[in-house]
């Protein structure tokens, strides 16, 4: 249950295509908010609300420097949703997943029997 909950929570802060611009420009380097926003062309408050989202769902950390708030992607995350969504839709042609299926299939037609 757990996982379908992070499942869900890490796609619903990517489904917005203004936070996945963010997370490609926060991906190789640390940025600010406000650089964010000049180049996005979007309003700061509109980024904060956006990069708030992403710190939920943990996709991007907070640097905090003197007076700058810098932020910068988990690569780490993107590997967790990469691995969560292989979990909840395992790829057909792979056979060990074929087979736990088979078998489940198999045990389910047993016990209804």
């Amino acid at each position: 249950m757990a996982d379908t909950e992070d499942l869900d929570e890490l796609l619903r802060a990517m489904a917005s295509p203004h936070r996945r611009a963010i997370l490609e420009q926060v991906w190789s380097r640390e940025r600010g908010a406000g650089e964010l926003a000049q180049h996005l062309g979007l309003a700061p408050a509109s980024v904060s609300e956006h990069l708030k989202v992403l710190r939920k769902s943990r996709l991007v950390d907070l640097r905090v420097d003197g007076s700058y708030r810098l932020y910068r992607a988990r690569p780490e995350r993107l590997r967790e949703l990469r691995h969560l969504l292989a979990q909840a839709f395992p790829d057909p042609g792979d056979t060990a997943s074929s087979d736990t299926a088979s078998s489940d299939t198999a045990s389910s037609d047993t016990a209804s029997r």
